[in-house]
């Protein structure tokens, strides 16, 4: 007998037998006689030439000067704590160069890395080593065996409009090869005090933790971009990622596999933008460009004729909308390059050739002078500086040097008790030492810290 409950199953078993099964829908290929768009083709063959990156990082652990006395520790019964913990990060790396095993990524992803490995979209591992990193522009490349590997084409950033497509390829939060899509929302972004040199292509493709030193893509399956950073005020994505221009990009990498660093030069010149109020100072109809504010005596600007007040509309036939692109520009130009500079004079336009020199202020990272001063960046004192010596110019807070108290700004005036007024007296102080007290300057105090 049949119940209730049952009754419309027996039914539905009825209409199934009567009239077959029931259809599956399927997702139509085209419509009216036309291909539906897809990026599946385009992906299938640019997904293999992004990677993702995992290293490894052993951190010195800083310890309270009482831990390091054996008394004190069995008096209260301490046991021995490792001295090093080990970090791990993630992140995406894009292959440029399948012959030779050159792999793009951001300087962030690989920064202080005792380890680092790549694994490719057909999940081979691989070791890969360090060729050179420039985190200035935050970029950075990376080698492997070069088997069986694809790579991206690199496109000309430089046709890049606002409202191109694009698509976004790499491993967020560690998830895996992952692919985003969106358009190209503004061109020329700098001054955002992400990195040193600035000139990002913006968009609105999702990027995310992980995404770092991944693809850009346009339609072509061409790289335009190297994922680099998002705008996120509350944690999260905001749609405003930002990406380093493919040009650019490879600029620096060729810089990086030739040298190993990216040493870059300078003109000699202050700079400001040209904002309305000065244009009208001036008596000029145009507000974009940059004035020039000063030049440094016997600088290549100097030898060159510049003057303060000389306004800089391009470089190298290259239009100046601002003063971050003339530093970006000639940051991008190797030392003894001619650059070419049209100016504006008393009304009168010019055209100036000056050879890029080397900076009188240097810099340095604090590793390759001494393992303790890892994680900072060093740079000799200038006249404006209340002392001679070392300056810190920037320190990472989760340091060894920033737990034994140094700060940016700081100024190294001893090392081993031996004075010093630059960065090769320092090395020359250290001298293969390996504790370090260093006599510091803050402000109108100083003092002694021992970094043992």
């Amino acid at each position: 007998m049949l119940t209730w409950r049952l009754f419309p199953a027996f039914l539905l078993s009825i209409a199934i037998l009567a009239f077959g099964q029931p259809a599956r829908a399927t997702w139509p290929l085209s419509v009216e006689g036309q291909a539906l768009p897809s990026l599946a083709p385009m992906l299938k063959k640019a997904m293999p030439a992004v990677v993702n990156i995992s290293t490894k990082t052993k951190i010195e652990v800083a310890e309270h000067p009482l831990m390091r006395d054996p008394v004190f520790r069995r008096f209260f019964e301490i046991p021995n704590m490792p001295r090093h913990r080990e970090t791990s990060s993630l992140g995406s790396g894009v292959i440029v160069d399948a012959k030779n095993g050159y792999i793009i990524t951001n300087n962030h992803v690989i920064d202080k890395a005792d380890q680092i490995q790549v694994t490719l979209s057909d999940s081979r591992q691989l070791t890969a080593k360090l060729l050179g990193s420039d985190p200035e522009s935050d970029v950075a490349v990376i080698k492997v065996e070069p088997k069986n590997l694809t790579e991206l084409p690199v496109a000309d950033s430089s046709h890049l409009q606002v409202g191109d497509f694009v698509v976004a390829i790499g491993n967020p939060f560690g998830l895996g090869q992952t692919v985003t899509s969106g358009i190209v929302s503004a061109l020329g972004r700098s001054g955002l005090g992400i990195e040193g040199y600035e000139d990002f292509i913006q968009t609105d493709a999702s990027i995310n933790p992980g995404n770092s030193g991944g693809a850009l893509v346009n339609l072509n399956g061409e790289l335009i971009g190297i994922n680099t950073a998002i705008l996120a005020p509350n944690g999260g994505n905001v749609g405003i990622g930002f990406a380093i221009p493919s040009n650019m990009v490879t600029n620096i990498k060729n810089t990086l596999v030739e040298h190993g660093s990216v040493k870059r030069g300078q003109l000699g010149i202050g700079i400001q933008d040209l904002n309305p109020e000065l244009a009208q100072a001036f008596g000029l109809e145009q507000t974009q460009g940059a004035v020039i504010t000063n030049v440094q005596p016997k600088s290549p600007a100097a030898k060159a004729g510049l003057e303060p007040g000389d306004i800089v509309l391009s470089i190298n036939d290259k239009r100046i909308k601002s003063s971050q692109e003339i530093r970006n520009q000639i940051g991008l130009l190797p030392i003894g390059e001619e650059v070419k500079l049209e100016i504006l004079r008393h009304g009168e336009t010019e055209t100036v050739s000056a050879e890029i020199g080397t900076p009188k202020i240097a810099q340095e990272d604090g590793q390759k002078i001494h393992q303790k001063l890892a994680g900072m960046l060093l740079g000799n004192t200038t006249s404006n500086d209340p002392a001679e010596g070392v300056k810190i110019e920037k320190i990472h807070t989760g340091s060894y040097a920033f737990q034994a108290g140094l700060r940016p700004g700081d100024i190294i005036v001893s090392v081993n008790r031996q004075p010093i007024a630059s960065l090769d007296d320092m090395k020359r102080a250290i001298a293969g030492g390996r504790e370090l007290l260093l006599n510091i300057q803050r402000g109108d105090a100083a003092f002694f810290i021992m970094m043992r």
